[in-house]
């Protein structure tokens, strides 16, 4: 065959890469992992890498661009041009580095099968070419495993997700300011009958705040949050851990299987001059031990947080 004619097509199944994953998850939480920015940065990439959002339309026509940060400090383009989505059945989508002419663009069909109370996630990859698809394996192939063991993480996490919801009579910029601000911070957040000292606050990703809980008795107990995202007055994300007096992660005093750290999500929103906060707490990077015993806790949870909140209320109706 003369090298000026076209190459017939090459069979798909030889350009085709597919993974099937089973979970332990209901259908309509696994799709929500894969289609909600606030879930889909907590697992989407290696284990290693992190996400950045620039923008997530999940719908037919729309895009998604994120850039995935490497552990070695190089960042990675991509995006996501979705050609179908069928909650909570199916997805299509073309994925590329943020480029119409990148060659190492993609096709990809990712079906989620209700199998009783777990799901199978089956993800179809259709590359160029044969060459194309053997380049991904080989640099991919260990980063997709990867990727989804952090989703089973993830959904495991969610299983044991705890949930309170309160709503304070103040505008949501001032509730904002109460969950932000350190001298405000101070008289509210903590068990009652402690008294609160702020050592530190750096609010921004990645920034801490770093305080002291001192008892009557004298006793000191440190901890410490993590700031993930920021977004005011909307929504605010942070591990929080026990700590010492440098700011170190500790094991909590309680519970040698309690989680070292708890992500927890706070989503605000106003109506009629009343602000909603609703708080979700779920172990992160924990153990099945440290699960279960999380989930055991929620009891005392409730009564600690809703300790903390009555005194929010308070703080908040004194200005």
């Amino acid at each position: 065959m003369s090298a000026d004619l076209p190459r017939p097509p090459e069979p798909a199944s030889d350009r085709e890469l597919v993974i099937n994953r089973l979970f332990a998850a209901p259908r309509e939480l696994v799709f929500k992992t894969w289609t909600e920015p606030h879930h889909v940065v907590r697992w989407w990439g290696p284990r290693g890498f992190t996400t950045t959002i620039r923008e997530m339309d999940v719908r037919p026509g729309g895009v998604w661009r994120y850039v995935m940060h490497g552990p070695d400090g190089v960042d990675y383009a991509n995006r996501i041009r979705y050609r179908e989505v069928v909650a909570p059945e199916r997805l299509v989508y073309d994925h590329d580095g943020d480029s119409d002419d990148d060659p190492r663009g993609f096709h990809v069909t990712v079906d989620f099968h209700a199998r009783g109370e777990q799901t199978e996630v089956v993800m179809r990859m259709r590359f160029a070419s044969a060459a194309a698809r053997d380049q991904a394996v080989e640099h991919a192939g260990a980063g997709a495993t990867s990727t989804f063991d952090r989703l089973r993480e993830l959904l495991d996490d969610m299983a044991v997700e705890f949930v309170i919801t309160r709503q304070f009579d103040a505008p949501r910029e001032l509730v904002y300011r109460a969950l932000t601000e350190a001298e405000r911070l101070a008289q509210w957040w903590g068990p009652r009958g402690f008294e609160m000292r702020s050592k530190r606050l750096d609010l921004r990703p990645g920034g801490h705040y770093h305080y002291c809980m001192r008892a009557a008795d004298g006793h000191e107990m440190w901890g410490k949050f993590t700031y993930v995202e920021i977004d005011p007055p909307a929504r605010l994300v942070f591990l929080n851990s026990f700590a010492d007096a440098e700011g170190n992660i500790v094991r909590p005093p309680f519970d040698d299987d309690w989680p070292l750290e708890i992500l927890h999500t706070l989503t605000l929103t106003e109506q009629g001059g009343k602000t909603t906060v609703n708080l979700r707490g779920v172990p992160h990077n924990a153990t099945p031990a440290q699960r279960a015993t999380f989930l055991a806790g929620h009891k005392s949870l409730d009564g600690g947080y809703s300790s903390s909140l009555d005194q929010l209320a308070l703080h908040l109706a004194n200005g």
